[in-house]
């Protein structure tokens, strides 16, 4: 396959697609689709002859456990990421948004503060207010172009009320990879305000050259009797429509009380997506992923020189992930007309910033995860819309 191939996936039920419009208000058919952290790449073979070796086989009952996900998911850990973890302290879930939102329901109670270090993955300020926890923003700073935890900050405002953070590492949506240090000094801030940590590495294999992603139980093994580690190969193959995250922890007490919370609510792994999470950490997988890392690279080259030429527009430096992050308060425009350039003129349908949290109303985030001639037209339209400032 070729990443370049062009899939048109419009009235495919692609949520990326199909619900584009009642998302981002963008509906015109020429619009590009740039926001949920969805890729527009056509599925590895190796993936496709999982689904079709459950075809051949003609029975979709119940299935002998996950043990062979785990299993896969333990070996891609060692092999890739130097994180020697045995499989039976891993837990499959219907994918690791039902992960952390059960994480907040097996440790903590209602009215609970949670921390999250804004802007970041929108769906963490869902899962905590749907759990009837108080979200507790601790904006990060940019420093040297390139984001930083602002703990001192941090540090004055605790009140005891603080049980848990959740965090994102590599980081969503401005791709900054964290370094051990960084994971060092909070693994000690919650070591001192007795907090749990959960730990999400969805996009940890999507990490560029010049760069490493260090499992947070490999960065701080110390950590891990507070640690909860959230992994899938949902976002690293595309198959978050599968349902399937692992959710490790180390500390036995700690894995008991989840898997106790996880039978309470009777909800399983599903076979689908047991077996392509088995197929996807496979050698076959390993060798597609390299491929995809440099493809998405040469797509992050290209995004970030021509949003670089345009007047006023500022790309934060991707490090991982295929989501783009764009600053946009150096145009001198309030964001209703940054807005209206980029979809209406532009006819691009991008993340707006504010959805991420503090710190992110002037941005907007572009999902570069499509083929390159999208992100070359992308970038041909913002130069159009912008036009004026050149």
């Amino acid at each position: 396959m070729s990443f370049d191939d062009i899939i048109d996936r419009r009235n495919t039920h692609s949520s990326k697609w199909d619900m584009m419009e009642a998302f981002t208000g963008v509906s015109d058919p020429d619009a590009i689709s740039m926001w949920v952290a969805d890729m527009d790449f056509r599925a590895g073979d190796f993936l496709q002859d999982a689904v079709k070796g459950l075809l051949d086989k003609a029975n979709y009952g119940y299935f002998a456990g996950d043990g062979p996900a785990r299993e896969a998911a333990a070996w891609w850990m060692k092999t890739r990421h130097g994180w020697d973890v045995d499989s039976a302290l891993m837990t499959c879930t219907a994918g690791l948004g039902n992960g952390i939102a059960l994480s907040l329901q097996a440790f903590t109670k209602p009215e609970d503060e949670i921390i999250i270090f804004t802007p970041v993955y929108h769906e963490f300020t869902n899962k905590v207010l749907n759990a009837g926890r108080r979200l507790k923003q601790s904006p990060l700073v940019i420093e040297d172009g390139v984001y930083r935890m602002d703990l001192e900050t941090l540090e004055a405002t605790m009140t005891g009320r603080e049980k848990m953070v959740l965090f994102c590492s590599p980081h969503n949506p401005a791709g900054k990879v964290w370094s051990i240090e960084e994971m060092r000094a909070l693994a000690a801030f919650c070591e001192r305000h007795d907090l749990l940590l959960v730990s999400d590495e969805i996009h940890h294999d999507l990490v560029f050259s010049g760069h490493s992603h260090t499992p947070f139980a490999v960065a701080v093994p110390d950590v891990k009797d507070r640690l909860i580690m959230m992994t899938s190969a949902s976002k690293t193959f595309n198959t978050a429509g599968t349902r399937l995250g692992c959710v490790t922890i180390l500390n036995d007490d700690l894995r008991t009380q989840y898997r106790k919370a996880l039978k309470a609510i009777d909800l399983s792994p599903n076979l689908l997506g047991m077996e392509m999470t088995a197929a996807a950490y496979s050698e076959r997988g390993a060798d597609w992923v390299d491929a995809l890392v440099a493809y998405i690279e040469g797509n992050r080259d290209i995004f970030e020189e021509g949003i670089g030429a345009i007047p006023g527009l500022h790309a934060m430096p991707m490090q991982s992930t295929y989501l783009a992050w764009v600053d946009f308060s150096g145009t001198g425009m309030d964001m209703k007309e940054a807005t209206h350039r980029v979809k209406i003129d532009a006819l691009i349908a991008p993340s707006m910033g504010v959805e991420f949290g503090t710190g992110g109303e002037a941005f907007m985030r572009f999902n570069i995860g499509t083929p390159r001639a999208r992100v070359e037209e992308a970038v041909s339209r913002l130069t159009d819309a912008f036009s004026d400032l050149q």
